[in-house]
């Protein structure tokens, strides 16, 4: 797997140049359920309305949560008031979403007892919070988790019950609901469905579940009764999401995405399916190409560079993370089988790799790199190939993999505060509009 250490920095001067859409909740507000935010993991909101491109430059830190050990790639859910995030000790955190009036948070509404290790992105769907873990059970080490999103009553709380995925942990592989059923993938390179009720015991087994021939740290991506799931075999797989009446079930079919999928989860647009892969990103007709294999309509790519991250989808173009910053290509590609980008997202200062999911919201495309620092862009072109990022944000840490969650008005996103003790270094910082 790629983790933390896969961060490098250096100096570089260049010319200036889930199951249904989120809804607002009771109180008016607006939730992020689960990671990239809705069920075709687009990464876009379009229902924030406060901060814009004219006003982002007054966002400032406003306050931090302290969790446990550093948050590696865990990124936030915020929903009814409530934000939920895990860190890499194990545990899933629930603060208050509009923090306790002080500039640190320490006391959490509630806690997870330690799971081994979360570096994935908790979901929230009807009053339950699902995360997937680790634990030191190697002949059943991943585990999905649910637990009541409003606590147990209590300052530490256990599963509501486990489900079992595999003899290997779930990495970055973010749980996600469609199809009536709970889907994760594990390293072992299966995919897993589970009731997304239970069983009535403290362990379930999976519905059904469908192999890869790599190990998968992608999320599952719902839509349309079709589950998609990259594998780092370097293959995107489409399997029917209702299973196929057998405990395991082979793939409806699957399309080569130039290499390994690493992190990269699917998002679906419009009758496409896009994915990235590290040099590479591909674009697929989601309902497949009646063949057992698919070719993919276009990729994308630019100069050998790295890329990062789940692709934002937004008004015909699509964001990923490079080496540097974003690049954006056109989502309809370009008339050839290799695409580049229309125009690269550059971040000034130092430079590192962006492993951060992008997030869009109100005209703006946010997303976090190793240099300790969340980047804020315009969606739209600048007039030149190579355009400056309008806002940066600072947190406590060099590595922040966490992607942003822009919601009310708000930029959630997990890292650390390498200054303090390893044991209380993870950090949700949230930034806002300052008063």
């Amino acid at each position: 797997m790629r983790g933390r250490a896969c961060g490098f920095a250096f100096l570089l001067i260049l010319p200036l140049a889930l199951g249904t859409a989120p809804s607002a909740a009771a109180t008016g507000s607006v939730n992020w359920p689960q990671f990239r935010f809705n069920q075709n993991h687009t990464g876009v909101n379009t229902l924030e309305t406060t901060i814009n491109a004219s006003n982002i430059v007054l966002v400032t830190l406003d306050w931090a949560a302290q969790l446990g050990k550093l948050v590696d790639f865990s990124s936030p859910a915020v929903v009814n008031g409530v934000a939920y995030i895990g860190s890499d000790d194990g545990r899933l955190w629930a603060y208050p979403a509009d923090g306790c009036g002080q500039s640190l948070c320490t006391t959490p509404l509630w806690s997870s007892v330690s799971l081994a290790q979360i570096i994935d992105s908790p979901a929230v769907k009807n009053g339950v919070v699902y995360v997937g873990s680790q634990t030191s059970d190697t002949s059943a080490a991943g585990r999905l988790n649910a637990f009541s999103a409003s606590g147990c009553g209590q300052a530490v709380c256990s599963p509501l019950w486990q489900g079992l995925a595999g003899s290997k942990s779930i990495l970055q592989s973010s749980p996600t609901l469609g199809s009536g059923l709970l889907f994760v993938a594990a390293f072992d390179g299966r995919l897993y469905a589970f009731n997304a009720r239970g069983c009535g015991a403290a362990t379930c087994q999976p519905v059904w579940k469908g192999s890869t021939g790599g190990s998968i740290e992608s999320s599952p991506t719902v839509v349309g009764g079709v589950a998609y799931v990259g594998s780092d075999d370097g293959k995107l797989y489409a399997f029917n999401a209702a299973g196929c009446g057998a405990p395991t079930c082979p793939p409806l079919w699957t399309g080569s995405i130039g290499g390994p999928a690493f992190e990269s989860s699917p998002a679906v647009v419009k009758g496409v399916v896009y994915i990235g892969s590290d040099h590479f990103l591909a674009a697929f007709t989601a309902s497949g190409c009646g063949a057992s294999t698919c070719a993919p309509l276009w990729q994308g790519t630019h100069q050998d560079e790295f890329f990062g991250g789940s692709p934002a989808v937004f008004g015909g173009r699509l964001y990923i993370g490079l080496e540097n910053g974003l690049g954006v290509f056109a989502a309809g590609g370009c008339g050839q089988a290799v695409c580049g980008p229309l125009w690269l997202d550059f971040g000034s200062g130092a430079q590192a790799q962006v492993q951060s999911s992008p997030a869009v919201a109100n005209g703006l495309v946010y997303a976090a790199r190793n240099t300790g620092e969340v980047l804020a862009w315009r969606t739209g072109p600048c007039g030149g190939f190579v355009c400056s990022n309008i806002w940066s944000g600072a947190t406590g840490d060099p590595l922040v993999n966490s992607s942003p969650t822009v919601v009310n008005g708000k930029i959630y996103i997990g890292s650390a505060d390498d200054a303090v003790p390893e044991e209380v270094q993870g950090r949700l910082y949230v930034f806002d509009l300052s008063t």
